[in-house]
């Protein structure tokens, strides 16, 4: 049977390292969330966002859902249970990023579905640690989620520790994604001003 992927992309944090809130940097001429938003929904359906309570979002496609942290304070961890919850009884599993991935691709998130088969998550892992995003997650490990929430065990790689999962070495991308865009954030202003001077205009 086929399997379902929707897609989740997290954007609740404090961006307290960059001053200003991250999903509304332009890049390309376009908030960078909703940059973001077109890679993803080119590979999951449905499509959820998961944002604060209270934050302000930039005007999201058509069938793109908003879902709010149940919770202040717990990072990505809650943002990710929140994600599960809106795609459960609607899809298997879900490709799941940050709003901060300006420079990920779609075809790095089709090879991580590919790669997962029967795991419950696939992640990438560079140097020996694992990169929970951008990855594939079970719809199914939402009770694992909610039990290290429970236990205030708020590490999002804590979950790799319970379930089983995939992790994808830099070589399964070489030949799509060699310098690991895919996986680059961005946090800082410092960070923000390399990217564009990178990109160039839109």
């Amino acid at each position: 049977m086929r399997t379902r992927t929707g897609g989740i992309v997290l954007c609740g944090g404090l961006s307290s390292r960059m001053g200003r809130p991250k999903c509304w940097l332009p890049v390309g001429g376009e908030p960078m969330l909703l940059r973001v938003l077109r890679v993803v929904s080119a590979v999951g359906d449905p499509v959820v966002v998961v944002a604060a309570a209270g934050q302000e979002l930039p005007t999201l496609p058509d069938g793109v859902a908003v879902v709010r942290d149940e919770a202040e304070g717990n990072g990505p961890l809650q943002g990710l249970a929140a994600g599960l919850a809106a795609l459960a009884g609607r899809a298997d599993a879900a490709v799941v990023t940050g709003c901060d991935c300006p420079l990920l691709s779609s075809a790095v998130l089709r090879r991580l579905v590919e790669i997962r088969a029967d795991a419950s998550t696939c992640v990438t892992v560079t140097d020996d640690i694992p990169r929970p995003l951008p990855g594939v997650y079970a719809v199914a490990v939402l009770a694992e989620v909610r039990a290290l929430l429970a236990a205030g065990r708020l590490r999002l790689g804590a979950l790799f520790e319970h379930v089983p999962t995939r992790l994808v070495t830099p070589s399964e991308l070489a030949d799509i994604d060699p310098q690991l865009r895919s996986l680059r954030n961005v946090n800082t202003p410092d960070e923000y001003a390399r990217l564009l001077s990178e990109l160039g205009p839109p």
